[in-house]
This record gives structure tokens, C-alpha cells and sequence, in this order.
């Protein structure tokens, strides 16, 4: 009987997010003359069709038809400075005065490496990239040469690059043809086995020190010492993927926890929310790349060191995103989470915000949730209707739940989103509790 319900309003969402979007409707079906599905981006579809945003200020947005929300995805972490920031705005404008590619090395990249080496404690040497994608291939490059290995330890639900996705404790079918060991997220035991198992044989360890696409779920501290430990047992070279959650202290997760991996690789809003990534670590294996040695590695890319995105992620570092902002940013994160879970547990229903500091994810479920196995036992179904309800009142997020805050988010725009979610358990409380009875 519950399904049946749940059906009918989503059934009933999809129709009033049709009525109020005819816009976004027309734009997808131009689009799907061109491109298949209308997409290209696979994370941005979703049915009935996806929604077309026309501008962006601030933290705000207007889709074609006009109306506003309150982004609270922040473009999947890499959109942390908002929406035309006037320092990165100002650094763009002066950048584009003086000519866009050269072809050539410039002084812009010098500064940002400098910047992105004192922050974050594995860096000895860094590397540019234009994904985070590129930027973990690449380091896994340096760690297959320099271990002269080819097995690499990953964990379920964990998301690397759209070659590099685990979804579902799986392998996607356009990964990229590695020798991967799959691991269970946070399951000490059972990685220490598989450890025990291929140790010797494995370049890599690569891991999120907390997963974002796969729920916003946190790996133990105990669990990523332990993976050190067993890293420098076994000559493996572990990697931190930090291309969300280096935004999640002053100096990235393995500074707040202090465990300082081999190498590390980060994303577009070090770039300033431009196109970037980038792959730093141990001086020994970054020289693997120097062209002056005749053994070098070779690293190619046309705006690895584009004046924009160099110009943009050196004031977004150094002047924007500074230490101090990054500890306020993620204090008001977790201030959120904690309003909104104690909200969940006010009115008893099954639902949960999961994450660290400025990152968040809703799940609806009220069980213990240590991996993306966990989150997705949780009811799906539910958590697209609270995207919909969310649409219509006005806050955007996405689809899987997943919230992220920008440096404009304030206490007004908290209180709409806390507002919204407690008018969806109000509404929808019915609903809840016939799923809490049936799990």
C-alpha cells in the first residue's frame, strides 16, 4: 500500500514540475536532436526531464522559465566561490586582457603551485590537469611506474573520474582497463584481508577519505591509518582522491585527521571552479615527470597551464578560499547538518544527513550508515520526492541528495533550506512513517 502511495506522488511531482517548466521541456527536446538523450552529462539527467538554468549570482540560480533557488548543490563541490565571485571574476577579466593561450610556460601556474604546496601537507611537487578524472589517471600512472606493479586497491561506491566509478561495489563498463581490488568501504577486516591477499602486488591504494558521490559517507580515521600503515608495509603508494574533500579543512582531510598520504589529487575549485585538476605528492615520485631526466615520464595537455583557470585558482586560493574562510565555511556546514538531523529526529522519521563540514547528503533511512552499501539500502524512491519538493520550494540540490554549501550561503539561506525540509516531513509525514513501518 505504501508503494502504491509513493507512486502516485511522484507521479503527481513529475506532473506539477512539468506544468511549472515548460522551458526546460522545450530545451530538452531541442537537445535530444543533437545529443544523445538530450545530455552530455550523464549526472544532470533525470526524469521527467531535467531542469535548464538560464544564470547564476551569488548562491542563486533562475532556470528558463525563471524561476529562483538557493544552489545548494555548488556544482558538485567545484562551484565552492558561487556564482561570478568578484575577485575570480576580477582575476578572469585581467587574465583575458593579456592574451588566452600561448603555448608557452607562464608566471600565473608558478604562484598556484606554490599556493597549492603550502596547503596541503603530501604536496612536495604538483602537477596540472583539466579533471580531476585526468588528475587520478595520472597519478596512478606515476604509482604503476614507480612500483613497477600493476593491481590497484579501490573501494565500493567510491567515484575516482568518469573512468573510474564504483557504483554499486561494481565496476562501470567504460572504467579504464585496469587490475582493479575492489575493498569495502570502512570495513577494516575485510580490507586488511585483501591487503594480506595482494599486498606485494598492488601500485595503489586509492581512496576518498570521505565518498561524495557514493552517499557523503566518511571513511573511520582508524580505517585510513590502518591503509597508511599498510601502504608503507608494503611499498604501495597510497593516494588520497581529495578532489571534493580538500575543501574540507584549511589543508583537505589527511591534514584534519593527520595522515599524510603519498600522493593526493584535487579538482576544479583549486582552479578557482574553472576547468582544473591536479596530481601533487613525494618529490620521488613527482620527479618522475621532470623532462629534463631521459627517463621522464611524459604528461601532456594543451590548458594544463591555462592563463585563466592558473589566474582564477591562485586569488581563489590565496585571497577567497584562505584558511580562515575554509574553517568558517565548514563550522555553518556542520552548524546545518546538526539543525537538520535534529529535525529528522524531532519528528522520528526515517531520514539522516550524513557528511563532514560543508558537505552533506540526505538519506532516507534512520539505520547506521558506514558505506555506500549502507546508503543505498535506503528508499530511493523517497529521496527523489524530496528533490522534487525541494524544486518547488525553490532550493536546488541533487537528484542523489547530495548538498553542498558556497561561500555566500548564509544564515537566511540555512533557514530556507531547513524550512523547506521541514515542510516536506510535515507533508509527507504520512509517507515516512509507512516506510519506517516497513523496514
Amino acid at each position: 500500500m505504501s508503494t502504491a502511495t509513493l507512486d502516485a506522488a511522484l507521479a503527481q511531482a513529475y506532473a506539477e514540475y512539468t506544468e511549472r517548466n515548460p522551458q526546460s521541456l522545450a530545451r530538452q527536446n531541442a537537445a535530444a536532436t543533437v545529443m544523445p538523450g538530450g545530455n552530455t552529462r550523464t549526472v544532470l539527467y533525470y526524469p521527467p526531464f531535467p531542469l535548464g538554468v538560464a544564470r547564476g549570482e551569488s548562491c542563486y540560480l533562475w532556470d528558463l522559465d525563471d524561476h529562483r533557488y538557493v544552489d545548494f548543490l555548488g556544482e558538485y563541490t567545484a562551484g565552492i566561490y558561487g556564482h561570478s565571485h568578484p575577485v575570480i571574476r576580477a582575476a578572469l577579466e585581467e587574465a583575458l586582457t593579456g592574451g588566452l593561450n600561448f603555448g608557452a610556460s607562464n608566471s600565473m601556474e608558478v604562484k598556484l603551485a606554490q599556493a597549492v604546496c603550502e596547503r596541503f601537507p603530501s604536496i612536495d611537487l604538483v602537477r596540472f590537469t583539466n579533471s580531476g578524472t585526468e588528475a587520478n589517471l595520472m597519478a596512478l600512472t606515476a604509482a604503476r611506474t614507480f612500483t613497477k606493479r600493476g593491481k590497484i586497491l579501490v573501494f565500493g561506491g567510491s567515484y575516482h573520474g568518469g573512468v573510474l566509478y564504483f557504483s554499486g561495489g561494481e565496476g562501470s563498463p567504460v572504467n579504464a582497463p585496469y587490475d582493479f581490488v575492489l575493498a569495502p568501504y570502512n570495513d577494516l577486516a575485510a580490507t586488511e584481508a585483501l591487503l594480506d591477499q595482494h599486498g606485494r602486488d598492488l601500485a595503489a591504494i586509492l581512496i576518498e577519505p570521505m565518498v561524495g558521490g557514493g552517499g557523503c559517507i566518511p571513511a573511520d580515521r582508524e580505517f585510513l591509518a590502518m591503509l597508511r600503515e599498510a601502504a608503507t608495509r608494503n611499498g604501495t603508494i597510497l593516494i588520497f582522491d581529495e578532489v571534493m574533500t580538500s575543501r574540507l579543512s584549511p589543508g583537505g582531510l589527511q591534514a584534519k585527521h593527520g595522515i599524510t598520504p603519498d600522493m593526493t589529487t584535487l579538482g576544479k575549485y583549486i582552479g578557482g571552479g574553472m576547468s582544473f585538476g591536479a596530481f601533487g605528492g613525494r618529490t620521488d615520485l613527482m620527479a618522475q615527470f621532470d623532462p629534463s631526466r631521459a627517463d621522464a615520464l611524459p604528461h601532456a595537455g594543451t590548458f594544463n597551464n591555462n592563463v585563466m583557470t592558473m589566474s582564477a585558482g591562485f586569488v581563489g586560493l590565496t585571497e577567497v578560499y584562505t584558511p580562515a574562510a575554509a574553517i568558517e565555511l565548514n563550522a555553518r556546514g556542520d552548524a546545518l547538518r546538526a539543525r537538520l538531523n535534529e529535525l529528522c529526529q524531532h519528528h522520528e522519521v526515517p531520514m539522516q544527513f550524513t557528511g563532514l563540514g560543508s558537505m552533506l547528503n540526505v538519506h532516507m533511512t534512520d539505520a547506521s550508515l558506514r558505506s555506500p552499501a549502507d546508503a543505498a539500502k535506503a528508499n530511493q524512491p523517497l529521496r527523489e520526492l524530496f528533490f522534487f519538493d525541494m524544486l518547488a520550494a525553490g532550493v536546488w540540490i541533487a537528484r542523489r541528495g547530495m548538498i553542498n554549501l558556497s561561500l555566500p550561503i548564509g544564515d537566511a539561506e540555512c533557514d530556507t533550506f531547513v524550512n523547506a525540509v521541514e515542510y516536506f516531513i510535515q507533508t509527507r509525514g504520512t509517507l515516512l512513517e509507512a516506510h519506517s513501518a516497513t523496514v
